[in-house]
């Protein structure tokens, strides 16, 4: 039997004894009905795995014994900065998921103008916090020690104006180059922008061009927006990342 792996929120390091977190509890206690003596796999974020072993297990409090500490790096060699436009529905969560399965670094929700989705100021926050979890749990799935953070909903124009050094990527069906005929990427790695259903406007296409992006075609097809990204991170961790070795 696999044993389950967890995320804990605060570091691990020199700690003897942790107790989980409220829904690493309701996970262990209730949906896993773990018990005492059993082992799970704690995770901190540091990119470390700390093997441990249950001490206590209720329904709502969950402590574990820590067994050790061990470095295991997963992440790619591929840095990669996911800016994309709010899609509407669960669209927007099998995005999240997904590329941080794929091994994106973060993820930067968009409005832009042709963005279908209206949220409060609260409900932002809400949805910030929950697909913050969402790419806990693919951590959790897919073995990765580093959790992507999931940052605060900004304006396109606001996200494409930012200069972190990496090379700025923006799909376009009427583009020149292809992701295997791309320039060199950075150690900064890419930032890689993905419009919303109906696309990016032609003012916000001229303001990606201003601001440094390179268009890029990705095949024949017109591809939804969760499509694309997905089809875009894979080709990218193809040729410059690990996807494949």
């Amino acid at each position: 039997m696999r044993i389950p792996r967890i995320y804990h929120p605060e570091s691990l390091e020199n700690q003897i004894q942790c107790r989980l977190s409220d829904d690493a509890a309701n996970h262990v206690g209730r949906v896993l009905r773990m018990s005492e003596g059993e082992q799970i796999e704690l995770f901190d974020g540091s990119n470390h795995i700390y093997p441990a072993r249950i001490t206590e297990a209720g329904k709502k409090i969950v402590k574990a014994e820590i067994l050790g500490r061990e470095f295991v790096d997963k992440e790619s060699n591929l840095k990669i900065h996911l800016g994309q436009v709010i899609s509407r529905g669960d669209r927007m969560e099998f995005t999240v998921q997904k590329s941080v399965e794929l091994g994106v670094n973060v993820i930067t929700p968009l409005w832009s103008e042709r963005c279908g989705v209206k949220l409060e100021t609260e409900r932002m926050d809400k949805k910030i916090q929950q697909w913050q979890k969402i790419a806990i749990a693919a951590c959790e799935q897919c073995g990765r020690n580093a959790v992507p953070k999931i940052r605060p909903i900004m304006k396109l124009q606001d996200w494409c104006a930012e200069n972190d050094g990496a090379l700025k990527l923006n799909l376009h069906p009427r583009a020149q180059y292809s992701i295997k005929t791309l320039p060199k990427i950075p150690p900064e790695g890419v930032r890689l922008l993905i419009g919303s259903e109906g696309g990016l406007s032609p003012q916000e296409i001229a303001q990606t061009e201003r601001q440094g992006f390179i268009e890029i075609l990705l095949g024949k097809r017109v591809l939804r927006t969760e499509t694309a990204s997905l089809a875009a991170i894979s080709a990218l961790q193809i040729y410059f990342g690990d996807l494949g070795e």
